[in-house]
């Protein structure tokens, strides 16, 4: 501190009354008043005008007020207050000075300022002198009574004032003894106080209530100056430890921190311009509101501006900060000690009070940084049990005690982690963020769970489809009299060699016994509908399967090699066993039968389809035991074929393999007639005798005989093209315009197709020839075939295969649910591996004769 700066005067109030601010903070500043807290004092003078006033208080407390010029006669030289600080004077002592009172300038009525500046000093004040003439003590109408008269009015207005020091200074001291001066003196006071308007809860208060009176003289400064300097040194240290008890402030009450002094003198002074009752114990109250407003404001600046605090801040919204309640508490309680440091002078409940709500805002300024930290613990606990769970797992462990042990770990940890980010001065309450952090854990193992169970169970359904599928869809090709009681079997040994294992899997999850055996049921129940969809799939190719039963059993022997029919083979007999095997094959197929109860389905078929019963035109509808919908031995939901089905699908099925039937019996015909006698000789000896011209023509001619050929295969190419038998269909003239129309087009497009086969046959034998000459590799000469007027790849090859009769057997109509297939409906013979190299081939259908037409007939 700058003791000249702090000495230097400044103006408080001016003469007008308006109160100095910016001055007054600038001298508080230099002075270093406002870190005093308590431990100062303020002591004010009055006293009449030219008094030696500015004088005393230079002369005691080292201070510059400006004094009279006694050379330039006597007026006025202080106007309003002025402010000081002594110097060498402990503790902190701020002196005030005041206009002096009884003035000619202002007038004698003018006394409103004097009431104003006495009862503002008796306000801020801890010591009071007030300045008097010795020789003025004991005159009635001297001017010490106005003044002490005008003290006492305006302390009435005090609602509680503080005890204040009067210091009674008495100037100019004559040869009259203190001791005698001093008695008449306070009995002047006495009566001044007795005389003074007070109000009823004061009228009967002493004076001491109030005041601390004490007399001290000093003798005349300028004919013993170095006697006054002397003695004013005495009075100095009177006011060293001046509010230390016994001091000359010892007692006094209702102080204002030194913080607040300004602002406290600030507002006092606002109230007794307004001419307001000056209620103290209130205004200290005010006062310590604002100033406590102000510091907390403060102190809550400097912690949102606080370095630490930020950085904590920013890194808390990156990830979790170890130790984070412990940092977040020492920022909050090194702001909150700075507030009660500063605050610990002024009104306590105030104080208290302005601490809760800077400790409010405080903790709603750090609250979010808390919070998210909270959610880091979360997010982190969440991933702890997630990772311990899937290792424990891993371990073989249990999946229940798994998740029991992993819960109590992350819980652990989550609580110790919030334990470690919760703060001394909250009550922060985390159970709320606790029982997220279960339902998370408990969300979580749910989900696990179910996808375990999940994945358990269709582990367990994809063993069972494995083991069921496939070998079902395999007895059910070789269907029989055991197929059934083969599939019972099978499902017996896989669901007794799958179950167990999948029950002893659910133990780890300590399900209740109800819902695992439930889990084990719809397995089961799972592994039934494995084999049921098997059996309604098979069945919907029920008729493709009799075709391929069919088939095996009509076109291969006994030792599964093709039959050659050469006209010995009873091929009655040989359709009736084949015709009988797919109808077994179509009892297998006609149920579900889980059970070992037997049924007539198979006796039922045999006798009514295989029989011909069916087919016979006095059966009634009545008598007709296919004609139902059900089976009487079948429950309707293991039906897959009702009887009416099974009915329409023998009709379809016997007339796709009619065909089969008629091309054995043909090629027995066509055998047997390879295989007969030559032409009678007399019929020989004719055609050589008659067509010797016609012979010898030919074999001297060889190109006719190629070019009738050529011609024949033309002829028969245009006849296929245009299909004559449908053009003559609608009559013979409509039939002659169409081909005729159709003729010259039809014949261009043979011969363009025909040249173009024979020129990429040219191209192809030219390439071959240049690559054989590159290779440069001797080759043997090879004899050149006669060039081909058709290539096995021409359309003329194609047209004599189309020449062919080709004559489908119409098909009966039939159930489309029965047969999926497209192929298994509509061609007439079935499409599979047995008999794949018949479909490539043209079929080609033989007219039999009279004689193969009665073998045929029999057969059917």
């Amino acid at each position: 501190m700058d003791e000249a700066a702090a000495a230097e005067a400044v103006q408080l109030l001016d003469g007008e009354g308006e109160f100095g601010g910016e001055a007054a903070e600038r001298f508080m500043a230099a002075a270093g008043v406002a870190g005093c807290g308590l431990s100062y004092a303020v002591v004010s003078i009055m006293g009449p005008q030219s008094s030696g006033k500015s004088t005393l208080l230079n002369q005691l407390f080292g201070t510059n007020f400006r004094e009279m010029d006694a050379f330039r006669g006597r007026s006025q030289t202080t106007k309003g207050i002025w402010i000081a600080r002594c110097v060498g004077v402990e503790p902190c002592t701020i002196v005030l000075d005041l206009e002096g009172t009884d003035g000619r300038e202002r007038g004698e009525d003018d006394t409103a300022f004097e009431k104003q500046s006495a009862l503002f000093a008796l306000a801020i004040s801890d010591i009071v002198l007030i300045n008097m003439w010795c020789h003025d003590i004991g005159r009635e109408q001297a001017a010490n009574k106005p003044l002490l008269k005008t003290v006492f009015q305006v302390m009435m207005r005090l609602f509680s004032p503080r005890k204040t020091t009067l210091l009674f200074v008495i100037r100019d001291k004559t040869r009259t003894p203190l001791e005698h001066l001093e008695p008449v003196l306070r009995e002047d006071i006495q009566k001044i106080w007795n005389s003074v308007a007070k109000p009823d809860a004061h009228k009967d208060t002493p004076i001491s209530e109030f005041f601390n009176v004490q007399v001290t003289a000093l003798p005349s400064f300028e004919e013993k100056e170095e006697q006054f300097r002397e003695q004013v040194q005495q009075l100095r240290q009177r006011f060293s430890n001046s509010i230390a008890p016994g001091g000359l402030a010892g007692d006094r009450r209702g102080v204002v921190p030194a913080s607040g002094f300004l602002f406290s003198s600030q507002q006092i002074w606002k109230v007794i311009r307004e001419n307001k009752d000056l209620d103290l114990p209130a205004h200290k109250v005010m006062v310590a509101t604002v100033r406590c407003d102000e510091i907390a404001h403060e102190k809550f600046s400097c912690l949102t501006s606080d370095a630490e605090w930020m950085d904590l801040e920013n890194a808390v919204q990156s990830g979790p900060v170890p130790s984070f309640g412990k940092k977040l508490g020492y920022i909050v309680d090194v702001h909150m000690q700075e507030y009660d440091k500063e605050a610990i002078y002024f009104d306590e409940a105030v104080r208290t009070t302005k601490r809760q709500l800077l400790k409010s805002r405080v903790l709603n300024l750090v609250q979010p940084a808390f919070q998210k930290m909270l959610a880091h613990l979360r997010t982190r606990a969440l991933e702890k049990y997630k990772t311990d769970l899937n290792l424990t797992s891993e371990s073989g462990k249990g999946f229940a005690a798994s998740v029991r042990e992993t819960t109590e770990s992350s819980l652990n940890e989550f609580n110790q982690g919030c334990a470690d980010a919760v703060i001394k001065q909250a009550d922060w309450d985390y159970s709320k963020i606790l029982e997220k952090v279960r339902r998370d854990i408990e969300d979580h193992t749910l989900a696990i769970r179910e996808s375990k169970l999940s994945e358990l169970t269709n582990h367990a359904k994809e063993k069972l489809r494995k083991a069921l599928s496939e070998p079902v869809e395999s007895l059910f090709d070789a269907a029989g009299h055991t197929t059934w009681a083969s599939i019972r079997n099978l499902f017996k040994r896989e669901t007794e060699a799958i179950l167990p294992e999948f029950r002893k899997n659910l133990s780890g999850f300590e399900m209740e016994s109800t819902s695992s055996e439930q889990m084990v049921s719809n397995l089961r129940d799972y592994a039934r509908s494995i084999v049921e969809n098997k059996a309604k799939e098979e069945a919907g190719k029920v008729l493709m399967h009799m075709k391929e039963r069919f088939t095996m059993v009509f076109s291969h022997d006994k030792d599964s090699i093709p039959r050659v029919w050469t006209g010995k083979e009873d091929v009655r007999a040989i359709a009736k066993d084949a015709r009988s095997a797919a109808l077994k094959l179509l009892s297998v197929m006609t149920a579900i039968r889980w059970d070992e109860k037997p049924d007539r389905i198979e006796n039922i078929l045999t006798s009514t389809l295989l029989d011909g019963s069916v087919t016979s035109k006095g059966t009634s509808a009545s008598s007709d035991p296919l004609a139902s919908t059900t089976w009487e031995e079948v429950s309707p939901k293991y039906t897959l074929i009702t009887p009416s089905q099974c009915k329409s699908l023998w009709k379809q099925f016997k007339a796709e393999t009619e065909f089969t039937i008629t091309q054995a019996v043909s090629t027995q015909q066509a055998h047997k007639r390879g295989n007969g006698r030559l032409p009678p000789p007399w019929a020989m000896v004719a055609i050589a005798v008659l067509g010797f011209n016609e012979i010898m023509v030919l074999l001297r001619n060889p190109i006719y005989l190629f070019l009738l050929f050529v011609g024949y295969l033309l002829v028969k190419a245009l006849a296929v093209q245009l299909d004559i038998n449908r053009e003559f269909q609608n009559g013979v003239v409509p039939g002659i315009i169409s081909v005729t129309a159709k003729l010259v087009p039809t014949l261009q497009n043979i011969l363009n197709k025909v040249a173009a086969d024979q020129q990429q046959q040219g191209h192809h034998q030219e390439a071959a020839a240049e690559s054989l000459e590159r290779q440069q590799q001797p080759q043997q000469q090879q004899q050149q075939p006669p060039p081909l007027l058709l290539s096995p790849r021409s359309p003329m090859s194609e047209l004599r295969r189309m020449h062919m009769p080709f004559s489908p057997v119409p098909l009966s109509p039939v159930r489309r649910a029965a047969s999926p297939s497209p192929s298994s409906s509509s061609s007439s013979t079935v499409s599979s591996p047995r008999n794949s190299g018949e479909d490539q081939k043209p079929r080609q259908m033989v007219e039999p004769d009279n004689e193969s037409n009665n073998a045929y007939s029999s057969i059917v």
